[in-house]
């Protein structure tokens, strides 16, 4: 599965990627990693055919885009989105959070174990949700 990691900091982008692995579970399929620094850059890849998106993280800090911006529009704009897990920097951000229509959310400082398993069950629900469409 394709998953997109979207933060302007290379070491966010690189702690995502260390604390998910190769399969952040073992009932769930290897995941290849995209990487955007920039909204433009998100929505390019989520507008492209040949490059579709199974799950996407967005980091909410990001600059000058922040994630839970960009997280609203791509679920305004995208036919058939994929789902978004958001990094927030603070819990009480949650609601904001709410407001972004993240799918699922995990605070910095990221805790590995709690990333994982809230990316496997986004994709766990993206792999039924595919199944179901070729139905």
């Amino acid at each position: 599965m394709r998953i997109l990691i979207y933060s302007d900091k290379p070491a966010v982008r690189e702690q995502v990627r260390l604390a998910i692995g190769r399969r952040p579970a073992a009932d769930v399929p290897k995941v290849e990693f995209l990487e955007c620094a920039t909204a433009p850059a998100v929505h390019k890849r989520l507008h492209d055919p040949d490059t579709a998106v199974d799950v996407a993280i967005f980091d909410g800090e990001s600059a000058p885009a922040g994630g839970m911006g960009v997280c609203r529009e791509v679920k305004d704009e995208v036919f058939r989105c994929p789902p978004v897990l958001l990094l927030i920097g603070r819990r009480d951000d949650g609601w904001l959070a709410t407001w972004s229509r993240a799918d699922r959310v995990v605070s910095h400082p990221i805790d590995p174990v709690a990333l994982a398993e809230a990316l496997a069950e986004l994709m766990r629900g993206r792999a039924a949700e595919l199944s179901a469409q070729q139905n």
